[in-house]
């Protein structure tokens, strides 16, 4: 395939914007070369400035988990937009989608939107510190929840040692309450529990983690964090901003049978447009302002374009029993096909899997952490990505992203894809 036009539009961006993009990831920094410019999408294909198709493995990092331009979604944009598009008042779409979501998840009562999943999780972590009168949280190597401060932190040098900012900007003060486990270690979050005592106020965690590939929780491990939080009187957040209204109606929670106090959610609930939300009982959300002292406020939140498209996306999921047994199936089999392919050509290879999200990884060990995560041939990564790339197939940019499938994939696209696969292992 050509990419000149996006060549072209790389290079323009690139004066006026940093790096040319508006999140790292985009700039193929990861995996070499020049992004590819979108121009439009439908179903489940992308199509780029130099009018390339494309089958998209991304999904806007999973919201299009019914297919981009999705009729119904697009339609309540539009009949909304034509009655104004911000009021920075109350409208009666937000009370509908609080309604809805509220039905549809285990343990919450009420809801409060926001703009980002970066806003929710910051959010989230304020509530909880002001729940528990306590400062500092405890959060695992490899899990993403936004780029606020407290959480772009890296490990210290053992499980009880203060984190230590991993981004110029990030002030030592904020990075002393920010303490860092391996994902799938409870004896190292119970560890940092006995060294803190009375001094945590929650734990956040990506319950299935998505931005070191797919990690599912190893068994007990979710139920661990769980009994532990009850044990110290601290706060369990679940950041459900890739899995809420993905994995199954109830997220993870409902998954897995795990129940949070405050859950974390973007992407899927707002059905495309920039949304994200926090969500616990009414104990805990009585704490936020304007009802208690926790402050939390956005002029957009609450945006009727972002509620009509999160409101239609959530009442097609809820009105569609079988959706998401659809795309556990539909993962399974390309999981399948890619397992056979790159088998047959001697590439060794882990993948997870985790309903409609899955990663591959070049690695001879289980991915369960950040550390397994990072053994991986990340030069084979590189090949593997740039050469489905050129076969039409365009997955996450970087070894550590999960892919998302949507419904819109056909067994057509599928099949597509594992012969692609097959033809770059066998030049891997």
């Amino acid at each position: 395939m050509k990419y000149q036009r996006s060549s072209q539009l790389f290079k323009a961006a690139s004066e006026v914007i940093p790096g040319g993009v508006n999140s790292p990831v985009r700039a193929f920094k990861a995996v070499g070369g020049t992004p590819i410019f979108v121009s439009r999408a439908k179903g489940a294909y992308l199509y780029d400035a130099d009018g390339n198709r494309l089958i998209d493995y991304i999904n806007s990092w999973g919201p299009m988990i019914l297919g981009h331009a999705y009729p119904p979604v697009i339609e309540a944009v539009i009949e909304k937009a034509q009655l104004g598009t911000s009021f920075g008042m109350p409208t009666e779409i937000e009370t509908k989608i609080a309604e809805l979501a509220v039905s549809m998840v285990p343990s919450i009562d009420q809801i409060r939107f926001v703009n980002s999943g970066t806003e929710a999780c910051m959010s989230a972590v304020r509530l909880a510190r002001g729940f528990t009168k306590r400062e500092k949280i405890i959060k695992f190597a490899g899990c993403y929840h936004g780029h606020s401060d407290s959480f772009l932190i890296q490990a210290g040098s053992g499980a009880v040692t203060f984190g230590s900012p991993n981004s110029p900007g990030v002030t030592s003060g904020t990075a002393k309450d920010t303490l860092l486990a391996p994902y799938n270690n409870l004896d190292a979050v119970a560890e940092i529990f006995e060294a803190n005592p009375s001094e945590i106020a929650c734990i956040i965690v990506e319950p299935v983690a998505g931005n070191m590939g797919c990690i599912p929780p190893q068994p007990g491990f979710l139920e661990g964090l769980r009994a532990l939080c009850d044990s110290h009187q601290a706060v369990l957040i679940f950041d459900e901003v890739m899995t809420g209204f993905r994995l199954a109606k109830g997220g993870v929670q409902e998954l897995y049978g795990v129940t949070a106090d405050i859950v974390c959610f973007g992407k899927v609930i707002g059905g495309g447009l920039p949304v994200g939300a926090f969500a616990s009982r009414h104990e805990i959300m009585n704490h936020l302002a304007p009802l208690g002292p926790v402050y939390q406020a956005g002029t957009l939140s609450g945006n009727p374009l972002a509620m009509a498209a999160g409101y239609a996306m959530l009442q097609a999921l809820d009105a569609d029993a079988k959706v998401f047994d659809r795309l556990a199936e539909k993962t399974a089999y390309l999981h399948k096909g890619i397992a056979a392919a790159l088998t047959e050509n001697n590439i060794t290879h882990t993948i997870n899997r985790v309903g409609s999200m899955i990663s591959v990884h070049f690695s001879e060990t289980a991915v369960v952490d950040f550390e397994t995560a990072s053994e991986g041939n990340n030069a084979r990564f590189k090949a593997f990505f740039h050469g489905l790339l050129d076969a039409g197939i365009y997955i996450a940019p970087s070894a550590f992203e999960t892919w998302f499938i949507t419904d819109a994939l056909s067994y057509e696209d599928l099949d597509d894809t594992i012969a692609a696969v097959a033809k770059v292992a066998s030049k891997l």
